[in-house]
């Protein structure tokens, strides 16, 4: 049920994506707003990296964000590739899937901010975090070109 209900978010996600141009995925909500739906997009690359591959014990080196641009996953989009990131954040999902298979969602780990934390629990946050972020996406894509829907 976990995956099932995380699944469903991802594919939320590129679903309110799909069908839009690059000039599209890059619009903000409102000034002086980063949040674009390309930034979700790249944001949810980092965080499925940052969770999934920290519970396996795999490289969590970021993917746009850096030490003096922690943001870059919203902020620097004007030049970004909008199918790049999109095949980004798809296999970062199926990365993350195969490094999680086979682990019982009781494990746990201790991550590297030295927190005990349960793979059953991140899927439940990353439920969380996809959930409240799709939200964001609804509201972007309408103002973009007037579709709504789940």
């Amino acid at each position: 049920m976990l995956d099932a209900w995380l699944d469903y978010h991802r594919e939320t996600l590129l679903w309110k994506c799909d069908g839009l141009t690059d000039e599209q995925l890059k619009t903000c909500s409102t000034p002086p707003s980063n949040l674009s739906l390309l930034g979700l997009v790249r944001h949810m690359a980092e965080v499925e990296r940052g969770w999934f591959r920290d519970f396996a014990g795999d490289d969590t080196t970021a993917l746009y964000c850096t030490e003096d641009e922690p943001d870059a996953d919203f902020d620097a989009i004007e030049t970004a590739d909008a199918a790049a990131d999109l095949a980004t954040l798809r296999a970062e999902v199926a990365a993350c899937r195969a490094l999680i298979a086979g682990h019982d969602l009781d494990e746990s780990q201790t991550d590297s901010r030295g927190r005990t934390i349960s793979l059953r629990w991140i899927y439940v946050h990353m439920s969380e975090e996809y959930a409240r972020h799709n939200g964001h996406a609804d509201l972007l894509r309408e103002s973009i070109d007037g579709a709504t829907g789940d």
